[in-house]
């Protein structure tokens, strides 16, 4: 283990308070899809909202990294499984972010913007597994290096809905 990461402090990131500024986010993000899908009127269904929301959210999650791209691949090499061994990545990984914001945004390929999805959702899922196996007291790289916020399960869930969400929209039609 090198210096930077350590086994997890008793007790770190168990309280929900340590989540309120993902919470806040999520949240924000889930009013202004909300907001976004009542503009449309009745005729929009849950596909829909769901780009609203997933377009927003990458968009937003994008916006922290970008904030501090050197502090934010430093942190996600910590944990990601690609990003560890190739740390371009972790520079990339912000634009792929921001690209499926706004393909969700725009409608713009959905099937290949699902695809995308799933799939660095899904890897990303495992990089977050194999680091709480682990007991790594780490950062989530997920706001950047902007807020801290620490890698638990709620990570894991949080790329793993994602992932879910594309493939119900992949299953479900556009």
């Amino acid at each position: 283990m090198s210096d930077t990461t350590k086994k997890r402090q008793k007790g770190r990131g168990t309280n929900w308070r340590d989540y309120i500024p993902l919470i806040t986010i999520v949240m924000l993000a889930l009013l202004a899809a909300s907001a976004k899908q009542m503009s449309y009127g009745v005729n929009h269904g849950v596909v829909s909202w769901m780009h609203n929301f997933m377009g927003l959210f990458f968009v937003i999650f994008s916006m922290f990294k970008f904030f501090n791209l050197e502090g934010f691949a430093d942190g996600f090499q910590m944990y990601d499984l690609l990003a560890k061994p190739f740390r371009p990545y972790a520079y990339i990984y912000p634009f792929l972010e921001l690209g499926l914001g706004l393909g969700y945004l725009s409608m713009w390929q959905p099937t290949s913007i699902y695809w995308v999805t799933i799939v660095l959702m899904v890897f990303g899922a495992l990089g977050v597994i194999n680091a709480l196996r682990k007991g790594l007291d780490v950062d989530c790289a997920c706001l950047g290096s902007v807020l801290s916020v620490p890698l638990s399960t709620v990570a894991l869930v949080e790329d793993l809905g994602m992932a879910a969400m594309a493939v119900g929209m992949l299953l479900g039609g556009r």
